[in-house]
């Protein structure tokens, strides 16, 4: 057993107390060193507000400041059947094309205009679900929150597909939305581009413990290269990145509900994800990398999106690109 030293009451010498000033401000960084790291130990608390329930949206279907948004590829997904006072957005209409690059953010004006038309005003409360399991809303979700207003939307949990299966009522009938106000605050700190996604690629590949994590949302054969992807030159990845495919965020594709906080979180932690490291998501074209950006959001994390994605990536000749399942 290690003896304690005693520490006597009388008063100190000056040269005692010159080297216990000495040896404190010796300990500082190692001490600020362990705060930071037991800081980053910490998990990030969730956003349960990004979320609603199926019982809730039915609770306040009559809400007048509750706008519900169908959002989907075709028309004919929300002329089969929507919910009750839901209000139709294309895809198309949240998408563009830039600089030979499909799927980009519109224009904010653009963007403006069409939420304004919807009836989305600076004061409604945003409930969003639509095709493809939700992935489409969870463009959505990013679109707003691009635009400012991502604290005011949420996801339908378990989406049109979970309504259904409570025989929940559902409607044909088109709804007409009266135009509001909608003021665009833009964040250009939720997404990011090439060049700085190429510094974090080489510090993934470089560094022990880099302070941002890649994650690629794309199936496992898009990442590895097996299968490119349409208007992929090169298959692979981005080097550095880890594949975490969006649908593990889900129950199922049956069941798009989100799986419990534990599991995803065990699931981004294993690819990286950490308290305190920057993440950047990206996937082809940007849309399957929304919901691993809303997911990762609601977990908590400080994420950021690669809105040109592999297809930039890949498509720009001086970009390295690494095939098979190893990072790099």
């Amino acid at each position: 057993m290690k003896h304690r030293r005693r520490y006597s009451t009388q008063p100190r010498s000056l040269f005692g107390g010159l080297l216990t000033i000495a040896c404190v401000l010796f300990l500082m960084p190692f001490h600020a060193e362990g705060q930071r790291r037991a800081h980053q130990t910490e998990k990030p608390p969730l956003r349960p507000g990004m979320i609603v329930s199926t019982a809730w949206l039915a609770a306040h279907l009559d809400d007048p400041k509750v706008v519900i948004l169908h959002v989907a590829r075709a028309r004919a997904h929300y002329d089969e059947g929507h919910i009750p006072r839901a209000r139709f957005a294309a895809w198309n209409e949240i998408t563009a094309t830039r600089d030979g690059v499909p799927n980009e953010l519109a224009p904010v004006a653009d963007l403006q205009k069409l939420f304004e038309r919807l009836g989305v005003g600076d004061d409604a409360r945003i409930v969003l679900y639509g095709d493809n399991s939700g992935l489409s809303a969870a463009r959505a979700y990013f679109t707003l929150d691009y635009l400012g207003h991502g604290e005011r939307a949420a996801l339908l949990d378990g989406g049109l597909e979970k309504w259904k299966a409570e025989r929940r009522a559902v409607s044909l009938d088109m709804v007409e939305s009266n135009a509001a106000r909608f003021t665009p605050h833009v964040r250009a700190s939720a997404v990011t581009d090439y060049d700085v996604v190429r510094d974090l690629s080489w510090t993934a590949t470089n560094v022990t413990s880099p302070s941002a994590v890649l994650i690629d949302a794309r199936p496992v054969d898009e990442y590895t290269g097996t299968k490119p992807g349409e208007g992929v030159p090169r298959g692979g990845h981005i080097p550095g990145a880890a594949n975490v495919f969006w649908m593990q965020n889900l129950v199922s594709r049956e069941n798009p509900a989100l799986r419990s906080a534990a599991e995803l979180r065990r699931l981004y932690e294993r690819a990286g994800v950490q308290p305190g490291r920057s993440i950047v998501t990206y996937c082809r074209t940007g849309g399957q990398a929304s919901h691993t950006y809303f997911t990762l959001k609601y977990l908590g994390y400080n994420v950021v999106m690669y809105d040109g994605s592999f297809f930039e990536w890949s498509n720009t000749e001086s970009a390295p690109v690494v095939t098979g399942t190893e990072r790099k």
